[in-house]
C-alpha cells in the first residue's frame, strides 16, 4: 500500500495521476533563467507544525493482485516479463531412459561382440558377411521363418529346401537369414522388427539394393538403346521402380501379405504404404544380389515382377531428338536386346571367360564407345595428352595375354576411351550425339555409388542404412567428385568446344560440374575395361575418395 501525505491546499490534485502518470504527459519545463518565485515564505518563530484535520489530506492506492494491473505499473511489467520467459525458455523435460547415453564398452567386450557376431563368419565373403544380423536369429525370428519363409520363396521363384543345407563356399547358404530380414520393415505394432539385429539389418540390405538396382537398370538400357541418351533412360528407370510404382510390383508377385500382415495395403494411404514397400523392394533385391549376383536380379525383375520396358507407362517424354548418323557396333545392329540375351552373356561371362578377351564387359563398352572413335587415333590429344593422363591413372594395366596383338588393341581401345571420357558435350554432340562422355559418365555414377555402398558396408559392420546413406551421400558429393580430378591437374585436359572454351576455363560454375562428369565417366570406362576391382583402386587409391585430412597449406 502506497502512502502519500499533501499539507498544502494548492498541490491538491489527483493522487493516482501522479503516481503513474508518464512522464510525457506531465507539463514540465527547464529554463536557464530564474524567475521570481510567485510566493513567499517568512518565518520568524519556527515552531513544530501540527496539521488540522482541514488541511490533512491522506490518499492511498492499493494494489490488489486479482484485480487487473495498470498499464504503466511496475509489478505488471514484471509479471509480463516472467510470462514471456516461460513462452521463450521452457524447462526442458529429462529425455527418456532410452536415449541416455550409455558408457561405451570397453574393448575387451567390443571385441568379444564382434568375435561372436555372425558377421565375421564368412572370410571368403567379406560383402555377404557384413550384411548378415549382428547376432544369432532368436526364436521369435525363427517362428516367421517358420511361417512366412515358404510362402516368400515360393513367390519369388526359390527352392522351398532349407538353404542352411547348401555347402560352405557357396553364398546361397545365407539366403534364408538374408530373405528374413528383408521383409522386416520397421512396424510400431511388432516389437520383433525393432530389435536392433533385425532393425540394423534390414537397414543395411536396402542401402546396398537401391544401388544394385541403379547398376542393373544402367547396364540393361545402354545395351538396349545404343543410340539413346541418359536422359530418357533415367526417366525409363524411375518410371519402373520409382516409390510410386512399387507398390504395383510388389503385388503383382502376391508378396503384399508379407509386407503387410495386419493391413490391406489398398486401403493405405501413400505415406503409410510406399515407404515400407520402398525399403522391403530395395532389401529384397540386395539380399538376392549377394547370394547370386546380377542375373539372378534380372530373372527376378522382369520374371518374378513382370517388369515391361516397353509398356506405355515406362516411356520416357517425347522431346526433340538430334540426328544420329554414325554406326553402332555389329551386335546392336538391327536389334534390341532383351533381358534373356543379357543374362545369358552375363553367365557366359561368369561360368566360362572367353581367353585373351579385350574387356571385362566387351558388350557394355561397345554401348558406351561408339566404332567412330578410331577416327580420332592420332589426333593431338592423342599424341599430347594421353600419355600424360594414363600416367596419371595408371593405366594400362599389366594383363597375361597369349597373344601380343590382344593386348595392343586393349590398349589402344583405352585410349580411345579416355579420349571421350574427356569430350564434352559442346564439342562434337550436335554433330554426332554420342561423341561426348554422357554414356560412360551414366555408367560411372552407377558403379561408383555401389562400390562406395559394398566399402562403407564392410568398414561400418555396427552402423544401421541410414547412417550409411549420409555418410555415402557426403562421400560423393558432386563437388568433390571433381575436386578429386582436379587435385591430379587432369582437368586441363578436358576437350571443350570452340564457342564455349573461355567461358568454361574461367568460370567456375561451369567448370565443376565439367570436371564432376569426367570423374565419373573414367570410372566407367574403369568398370568396362578391367571391372569392378579396378573401379576400387581408381577410388580409394588414386583419386582417394575417403580422404577426410585437410589440404597441405
Amino acid at each position: 500500500m502506497g502512502l502519500q501525505i499533501l499539507t498544502h491546499p494548492s498541490l491538491q490534485t489527483d493522487p493516482k495521476h501522479l503516481l503513474f502518470s508518464s512522464p510525457s504527459k506531465m507539463d514540465l519545463s527547464f529554463s536557464s533563467s530564474i524567475s521570481p518565485s510567485p510566493f513567499k515564505t517568512h518565518i520568524k518563530n519556527p515552531k513544530p507544525h501540527r496539521p488540522t484535520s482541514r488541511n490533512l489530506i491522506i490518499s492511498s492506492v492499493a494494489i490488489d493482485p486479482n484485480e487487473n494491473l495498470p498499464q504503466n505499473s511496475p509489478q505488471r511489467l514484471l509479471k509480463e516479463l516472467s510470462e514471456r520467459k516461460k513462452a521463450a525458455f521452457p524447462k526442458k523435460k529429462p529425455p527418456p531412459r532410452r536415449f541416455i547415453l550409455k558408457p561405451p564398452l570397453d574393448d575387451a567386450k567390443l571385441a568379444e561382440r564382434f568375435l561372436n557376431s555372425p558377421q565375421l563368419s564368412l572370410k571368403s565373403f567379406p560383402l555377404l558377411s557384413s550384411c548378415l544380423p549382428s547376432s544369432k536369429l532368436n526364436n521369435a525370428d525363427l517362428t516367421w521363418i517358420d511361417e512366412y519363409l515358404l510362402e516368400a520363396k515360393q513367390a519369388l521363384g526359390y527352392p522351398l529346401e532349407p538353404s542352411d543345407q547348401l555347402p560352405d563356399d557357396n553364398p546361397a547358404k545365407q539366403f534364408d537369414s538374408l530373405l528374413y530380414l528383408a521383409f522386416q520393415h520397421s512396424t510400431p505394432r511388432v516389437e520383433r522388427t525393432n530389435a536392433r539385429h533385425v532393425r540394423n539389418g534390414h537397414s543395411r540390405l536396402w542401402f546396398l539394393g537401391q544401388y544394385v538396382l541403379e547398376m542393373a537398370f544402367a547396364e540393361f538400357f545402354l545395351q538396349r538403346y545404343p543410340r539413346e541418351s541418359p536422359g530418357p533412360m533415367r526417366e525409363r528407370v524411375f518410371n519402373l521402380i520409382g516409390k510410386r510404382f512399387m507398390p504395383r510390383w510388389i503385388k503383382a508377385a502376391s508378396l503384399q501379405n508379407l509386407v503387410f500382415p495386419y493391413d490391406d495395403m489398398d486401403r493405405l494411404v501413400r505415406k503409410d504404404r510406399e515407404p515400407p514397400v520402398k525399403s522391403v523392394f530395395w532389401a529384397l533385391f540386395g539380399a538376392i544380389y549377394l547370394c547370386f549376383g546380377m542375373p539372378e536380379v534380372y530373372r527376378v525383375l522382369f520374371e518374378v515382377f513382370e517388369m515391361d520396358p516397353e509398356d506405355e507407362s515406362c516411356q520416357p517424354k517425347m522431346r526433340r531428338q538430334l540426328e544420329d548418323v554414325d554406326y553402332v557396333s555389329v551386335e546392336f545392329e538391327g536389334r534390341q536386346l532383351s533381358w534373356q540375351d543379357l543374362v545369358a552373356y552375363r553367365v557366359q561371362l561368369l561360368l566360362q571367360p572367353p581367353q585373351d578377351a579385350l574387356f571385362a564387359h566387351p558388350r557394355l563398352f561397345r554401348a558406351c564407345v561408339p566404332p567412330g572413335m578410331h577416327r580420332f587415333r592420332g589426333n593431338i590429344w592423342d599424341y599430347e595428352n594421353r600419355p600424360k593422363v594414363m600416367r596419371a591413372v595408371g593405366y594400362p594395366l599389366p594383363m597375361n595375354d597369349r597373344i601380343p596383338e590382344i593386348t595392343e588393341a586393349r590398349n589402344i581401345e583405352l585410349g580411345l576411351g579416355l579420349q571421350l571420357c574427356f569430350m564434352h558435350p559442346s564439342k562434337h554432340k550436335f554433330e554426332h550425339p554420342r561423341f561426348c562422355y554422357e554414356r560412360l559418365e551414366y555408367v560411372g555414377q552407377k558403379i561408383q555409388d555401389l562400390v562406395m555402398a559394398e566399402r562403407l558396408l564392410m568398414k561400418h559392420l555396427d552402423a544401421p542404412g541410414r547412417w550409411l546413406q549420409e555418410r555415402h551421400r557426403r562421400l560423393l558429393l558432386n563437388k568433390f567428385c571433381g575436386r578429386y580430378l582436379r587435385d591430379k591437374h587432369l582437368h586441363h585436359y578436358i576437350i571443350y568446344g570452340e564457342s564455349v572454351q573461355d567461358s568454361y576455363e574461367h568460370n567456375r560454375r561451369l567448370r565443376n560440374p565439367a570436371t564432376t562428369s569426367v570423374q565419373q565417366a573414367i570410372h566407367g570406362l574403369s568398370y568396362t575395361v578391367y571391372g569392378k576391382p579396378d573401379v576400387r583402386r581408381l577410388m580409394f587409391e588414386v583419386f582417394d575418395f575417403e580422404q577426410v585430412q585437410p589440404k597441405e597449406v
